[in-house]
């Protein structure tokens, strides 16, 4: 092979070259997903992570809207339209500053748009839709309870019908921007089933409790959610929500994001690792030249680009309507884990620094403790593949 001819070297920041195999549009959309979050979060986001807080969430659920990611997977109502891998770019640039951050995003579009999407009203979609697409009206997901979290269908939380009413009582735990949303998606055990419905927030006997004291997660609103004979008009169903397959549907839509989103957090760990290796100097020389060193880095870059491969080929499987849930559950449960390796050899590279939010590594380590529990916890998405190769179910 002549000199001419001879491919060029890997580049050490996308390995096997994924993102050339991205179309114009998903292009553009990852540089412009990308500018925003080096622009308006990164800054930031260490800070937000010390005080456990997210400043101002309705002007960046604005800014989430102008930008176009909020729903953006959906068609209609306001919403993008965009392709399931241009969703997942998205999802990916914004964990890679932050998982709270891309989780915003997921409960929003993927969580409370896309159940008002597919099992809502006319009226209802109408009503929220456009709204929570431009940012202007912010949704939660209320499905975890405080003790049922693995095992939705063993929910207390309880809708009757009084009248042509509904009235709801029972707790959610755990629920992302649950103390800001206008409108809350809850699902409740009926004498019909598990049926969806659509809550206001200024419904009374709806009250909204923020959790503090996290370890993990910190740029991120989590609340528990009361609500204590919440009285709804009968059109507050969701009237195409059915069974418990309803809200475990829309579970796998966000799964879907956290697959693309874990590949940003572990992409994240390696570049900082990776500059911090080759300007870090111990012994007479940089630490990237020591066998350890490069036999760690060599280990990320193989999780990096297999995530990657495996987030790209579930996102045009989803594109083709091929894609089965069980791809989505092998997604998280390898992706996560992945991300999880990434950053703790990431931490040992960084030494002392690694410890300090001046580095990103142990914030993406903590958050990632996090996305490896919610959306359903590794050995869950364990026995589900485990169900799928053998046919044999393990669960209860």
């Amino acid at each position: 092979m002549s000199e001419k001819n001879r491919p060029e070297a890997p580049d050490p920041q996308d390995f096997l070259a994924l993102d050339a195999t991205l179309s114009a549009e998903e292009a553009d959309i990852r540089d412009t997903v990308r500018a925003f979050a080096d622009r308006e979060l990164r800054p930031g986001v260490g800070d937000w992570f010390e005080e456990g807080t997210l400043p101002d969430p309705r002007g960046l659920a604005r800014a989430f809207g102008k930008l176009g990611v909020l729903g953006m997977h959906l068609e209609g109502y306001g919403c993008a339209g965009a392709g399931a891998v241009s969703y997942g770019l998205a999802c990916r640039e914004l964990e890679a500053v932050d998982s709270g951050l891309r989780s915003f995003v997921s409960v929003q579009g993927s969580l409370a748009m896309f159940a008002i999407h597919r099992f809502g009203s006319e009226e209802q979609k109408n009503t929220w839709l456009p709204r929570m697409a431009a940012g202007e009206a912010i949704g939660c997901f209320g499905l975890t309870e405080p003790d049922s979290g693995s095992d939705p269908g063993s929910m207390r939380t309880r809708a009757r019908r009084d009248g042509s009413d509904w009235v709801l009582d029972g707790t959610k735990m755990w629920i992302t921007n649950g103390s800001v949303a206008d409108v809350a998606v809850v699902w409740a055990a009926t004498d019909e089933g598990v049926r969806g419905f659509v809550v206001p927030t200024d419904t009374p006997g709806f009250a909204a409790n923020t959790v503090h004291r996290k370890l993990s997660l910190r740029a991120s609103i989590t609340s528990e959610l009361v609500l204590e004979g919440v009285r709804l008009s009968g059109d507050a169903v969701l009237p195409g929500s059915s069974g418990l397959g309803s809200p475990l549907s829309c579970l796998n839509e966000a799964r879907y994001g956290i697959v693309w989103g874990a590949v940003g957090a572990a992409r994240a760990c390696y570049t900082a690792t990776l500059d911090y290796a080759t300007t870090r100097e111990q012994f007479g020389g940089p630490i990237a030249g020591f066998q350890l060193t490069q036999r760690k880095l060599a280990d990320m870059v193989l999780d990096v680009n297999q995530a990657g491969l495996t987030a790209m080929r579930i996102g045009r499987l989803k594109e083709e309507g091929a894609c089965h849930r069980n791809h989505i559950s092998l997604g998280k449960f390898g992706n996560v884990a992945a991300a999880q390796r990434v950053a703790r050899a990431a931490r040992s590279l960084h030494g002392a620094n690694g410890i300090t939010l001046e580095y990103p590594v142990m914030r993406h380590m903590v958050n990632l403790e996090t996305v490896a529990t919610y959306e359903g916890t590794e050995e869950i998405h364990a026995l589900s593949i485990g169900q799928a190769v053998t046919g044999v179910s393990a669960f209860r």
